[in-house]
C-alpha cells in the first residue's frame, strides 16, 4: 500500500522538484510508485524491485535503467522490463502526463506480456533444440531467457539436484534461521515449466557428452538429442576426512536438501562445529548462532576473509561474529572427532553435536574433460561464453572467462554472475554474438550487516578504506598498479551502484550515473 508520507502522484507533481535523472516515491491509488525523470521524459513505474522487493526509489539510475540497490537487479524506465539478473519479472508501469509545470501519473499500464520479446525477428541460425546440463542459477536463466527471445524449439534442463531451481543463496543464510516456505525457495513456480514448455528433468546425472553425435547421455542410459549445448554444471563441496567422525556427524552446505537436513539436526542439539571461515561457513555460523546454538569456527587461516576482503575487513567480520557469542579457533583445523568430542590441531577439546564443513567448493568439470573441452581450472570460454568446441556453451561456476575490466582470465562462484552469464549464453545459443563484460557482484549478510562487492580482485597491492567499517560505513577499494579491481561497501549500497556503472561504462560506453 502507498505511504501517507509521500506524495500522491494522481494529484500532480511540481516539475521543477525533480531534477534530471532523479526520481522519488510516492502513491497512486494506494500503490508505491516510483516518478523518474530524463531530461524533459517522465517515467512511472513500480517501487519495489521484483526480486527482493527492493527499494527502487534508493537505487540508481543509469542512462534509462533502473537499478535495484540491494542486489543490483536492471530494469528498463520505457518498459519495465527486467534486463538483468537477478530479477527476472518486469515491474509496472503507468501513464505519465505533463500539464503545464506539473507532471501526473494516470492510469496503471497493461501488464507486458511475460516475453514481450518473442515476436521479434529470430536470429536465422536458431538450433533445432537446446540442452542445458545443470539445474541451478545459470540454466534456469538461459531457459527463461532463451523462451523470453522468442525461441519455440525443444528446451530441456537435466538436473542432478532433487529439486527444481531455488534460491541458493539462502541455503547458508535465511533458510538455516526460520521456516521458510518452499514457495518462497523456487525461483519460479511448478506450473512455470510446463507453461514455458521447459522439460524439467530432475534427480538425473549426465554420464557423457557426445559432442560428435550432438548428444547427452544420462546414468540411467537415456539419451537427449541436442541442436546446441550449455554447460552450467556448477560448482560441487569439497569435502574433508575427519578421522573418527560418522557420517551422520558431518554436513556440507550446497543444496536445498543440505539446509533441510542442517535445519531438522538444529532442532535437537545446541552446540556446533564448523569448519571454514569463509562466506558460506561465516553466514552459517551467523545463522545458527542467531538460533542459540553455541558456535566454534575452526579455520586454518589467521583472519576470516582475509585472501579475498584483507586482513583489516576480516578482522571486522570476527569482531562482529564474537559480539554475537561466535568463538573462534584460527590457524587451527580438526584433527579428530570421538562421539560429541573434537580435538583440534593443537589438542584442543570442544564439545560439539555435528561438524558443518564449508571449506569451499571446486568447479564440476569432468563432463567437459572427458568430451575434450578446453579446461583450466574451469571451463575455458571465449568473451561470447563459447567453449572451445564450436556450438557449446558453458556458464556459472564452472566457466573461466575473459574479463574485460581486469584483462584477466577469471572465475567467479557467485549467484549474479551465473545468472546473467546465462542470459547472455542463451542470446548467443541463438546467434545473437554478445559480449558478456557485466561487472561481478556479490553480496553476503551476517547478523543484519550485509557487504556488497563489486569487481574481482584476486590479487592487490593496496587497500584504501574510505569511512569506517565499525560504523557500518564504509568503501574498501582493493587496487592493483593503481588500478581500482574491486570494492566492497558496508551500509552504502547507491555508491556500490555508482562503482558498478563507473567501472562498466567504459566497457558498454553507457552515460554517467546518477541518483535521486
Amino acid at each position: 500500500m502507498g505511504s501517507t508520507n509521500t506524495p500522491d502522484f494522481a494529484k500532480g507533481f511540481a516539475v521543477e522538484d525533480l531534477q534530471n535523472g532523479g526520481m522519488i516515491q510516492g502513491s497512486v491509488g494506494g500503490e508505491d510508485v516510483v516518478l523518474a525523470r530524463l531530461s524533459d521524459e517522465f517515467f512511472a513505474v513500480g517501487a519495489g524491485c521484483t526480486h527482493y522487493h527492493g527499494p527502487l526509489a534508493e537505487g540508481l539510475i543509469v542512462g534509462d535503467e533502473l537499478r535495484c540497490p540491494l542486489h543490483h537487479a536492471c530494469f528498463s524506465l520505457r518498459t519495465g522490463m527486467a534486463l538483468c539478473a537477478p530479477a527476472f519479472d518486469a515491474i509496472p508501469r503507468w501513464r505519465v502526463e505533463r500539464v503545464g509545470e506539473r507532471v501526473f501519473v494516470r492510469e496503471k499500464l497493461p501488464a507486458l506480456a511475460q516475453y514481450p520479446e518473442a515476436d521479434t525477428k529470430k536470429p536465422a541460425n536458431s538450433p533445432s533444440s537446446v540442452v542445458i546440463v545443470g539445474g541451478g542459477a545459470a540454466g534456469l536463466a538461459a531457459a527463461d531467457m532463451l523462451r523470453r527471445k522468442g525461441y519455440d524449439g525443444p528446451v530441456t534442463m537435466i538436473s542432478a539436484d532433487d529439486s527444481a531451481p531455488y534460491d541458493r543463496p539462502n541455503v547458508s543464510k535465511d533458510y538455516l534461521q526460520e521456516p521458510i516456505a518452499d514457495e518462497w525457495m523456487n525461483l519460479r513456480v511448478p506450473d512455470f515449466y510446463r507453461e514455458r514448455r521447459i522439460d524439467l528433468v530432475l534427480n538425473s546425472r549426465v554420464r557423457s557428452l557426445g559432442l560428435s553425435q550432438k548428444q547427452v547421455q544420462l546414468e540411467d542410459g537415456g539419451t537427449y538429442p541436442f541442436g546446441a549445448l550449455l554447460l552450467a554444471t556448477g560448482a560441487e563441496v569439497i569435502k574433508l576426512p575427519i578421522p573418527g567422525a560418522r557420517e551422520s556427524d558431518l554436513f556440507y552446505v550446497r543444496t536445498w536438501s543440505d539446509a533441510r537436513a542442517i535445519f531438522k539436526r538444529v532442532e535437537t542439539v545446541r552446540q556446533v562445529v564448523v569448519v571454514g571461515a569463509s562466506f558460506i561457513g561465516l553466514e552459517v555460523a551467523a545463522s545458527l548462532r542467531s538460533r542459540g546454538l553455541d558456535v566454534h569456527v575452526v579455520a586454518p587461516e589467521n583472519q576470516p576473509f582475509e585472501r579475498t576482503l584483507g586482513a583489516e575487513v576480516g578482522g571486522f567480520f570476527r569482531a562482529l561474529h564474537e559480539s554475537h557469542g561466535v568463538i573462534f579457533h584460527l590457524g587451527k583445523t580438526v584433527a579428530r572427532m570421538d562421539g560429541n568430542q573434537v580435538t583440534l590441531s593443537d589438542g584442543t577439546k570442544l564439545q560439539a553435536d555435528f561438524i558443518i564443513l564449508g571449506v569451499g567448493v571446486r568447479p564440476s568439470v569432468t563432463l567437459a574433460e572427458q568430451a575434450g573441452l578446453k579446461v583450466d581450472r574451469g571451463v575455458v570460454v571465449n568473451e561470447y561464453l563459447e567453449t572451445s568446441a564450436a556450438g557449446i556453451f558453458a556458464a556459472g561456476d564452472i566457466t573461466r572467462w575473459p574479463d574485460p575490466h581486469s584483462g584477466q582470465q577469471i572465475r567467479v562462484e557467485h549467484w549474479v554472475v551465473a545468472e546473467r552469464q546465462g542470459q547472455v549464453a542463451a542470446r548467443n545459443v541463438l546467434g545473437y554474438r554478445e559480449r558478456y563484460d557485466a561487472i561481478p557482484f556479490f553480496w553476503t549478510q551476517q547478523f543484519g550487516v550485509s557487504l556488497k562487492y563489486v569487481g574481482h580482485a584476486e590479487q592487490w597491492d593496496a587497500i584504501e578504506i574510505d569511512g569506517n567499517l565499525e560504523a557500518h560505513d564504509c568503501a574498501v577499494r582493493y587496487k592493483q598498479d593503481g588500478k581500482t579491481m574491486a570494492v566492497a561497501t558496508i551500509g552504502r549500497d547507491v555508491q556500490s551502484l555508482e562503482l558498478e556503472a563507473v567501472m562498466e561504462a567504459p566497457l558498454r560506453k553507457l552515460p554517467r550515473a546518477t541518483h535521486g
